[in-house]
């Protein structure tokens, strides 16, 4: 089953496009739907679906006639009403949830960290160590929910779904999170990933200076179809992006790959920062 969140988030973006090229704005596009133009632009977003009547509104209005591309649409709609494996986690916030559902359709992330270790690499000590830091989560049911949750997405990588370029910061494995014997398997479960055919890790090590978005980490996926995004997590909120933006990203994480240290060489430090936590 497709992920029905990527399912929506296609269809908004084809929503999105037509709009634009019959020249409707959001606000025209809102009232022949009925809904605020925050509504429209959250449809359009992917972040929520909409039924059938409603999508035939808008397709007769953007002048969609194609009846094969009509019921592509349509099927979208529907299969993006479905629920996927994290709807039994109730308590996950809107974003993390699209974010998920994105993420387990993507058939690469390249991710840059600049302050822990990515979460599809973290261990379960290390990821509820984090958690427990976040004052967000009030409960140890809360904790582990999220901890679960982030085990759970990391079968799209143990189960080959998935390729995973990530750049980090040498300050991430350097970060005593959760305690010494905590890292020591942390950083060992890294050099595991590192053998994987689907898993490249590279570190940036601290004698290259300032280099570009050393102050942001970013998320950039890409998928078998449709347009790629890229994801930022904020303290105040969650920023999707497309089109340009995705490209942008794209030359700055390359920029990163190319300031770190080569995948042997980051095996190497990796290698380094352990044997000084096993002693």
């Amino acid at each position: 089953m497709q992920s029905p969140t990527f399912l929506r988030f296609q269809l908004g973006a084809h929503l999105r496009r037509a709009r634009e090229k019959a020249d409707v704005t959001t606000e025209q596009a809102a009232k022949i739907i009925e809904v605020s133009p925050s509504t429209l632009r959250r449809i359009e977003q992917g972040r929520v679906g909409l039924k059938g009547p409603a999508l035939n509104a808008l397709l007769d209005r953007y002048g969609i006639t194609d009846a094969e591309l009509r019921e592509t649409l349509l099927s979208m709609a529907r299969s993006g009403k479905q629920r996927g494996w994290w709807a039994k986690y109730g308590d996950l916030p809107n974003s993390y949830r699209q974010y998920i559902g994105l993420e387990s359709a993507a058939a690469e992330i390249q991710n840059f960290e600049t302050l822990v270790v990515p979460g599809l690499l973290q261990t379960t000590d290390y990821a509820r160590a984090i958690t427990i830091a976040d004052a967000s989560q009030p409960t140890p049911q809360a904790v582990e929910e999220r901890v679960a949750v982030r085990m759970e997405r990391q079968k799209l990588l143990t189960e080959e779904r998935l390729r995973l370029a990530t750049v980090i910061d040498e300050a991430v494995l350097h970060r005593q999170i959760g305690g010494p014997e905590v890292m020591q398997t942390q950083l060992t479960a890294l050099l595991d990933a590192q053998k994987r055919w689907n898993v490249t890790v590279q570190v940036i090590p601290f004698r290259e200076g300032a280099y570009a978005s050393m102050l942001s980490s970013f998320h950039i996926l890409s998928f078998t179809e449709g347009p790629g995004v890229v994801y930022i997590e904020g303290l105040t909120g969650d920023l999707y992006a497309e089109g340009e933006e995705v490209q942008r990203c794209t030359r700055v994480f390359n920029s990163l790959r190319a300031a770190a240290l080569s995948p042997t060489a980051s095996t190497g430090i990796i290698k380094k920062h352990l044997d000084k936590e096993t002693r």
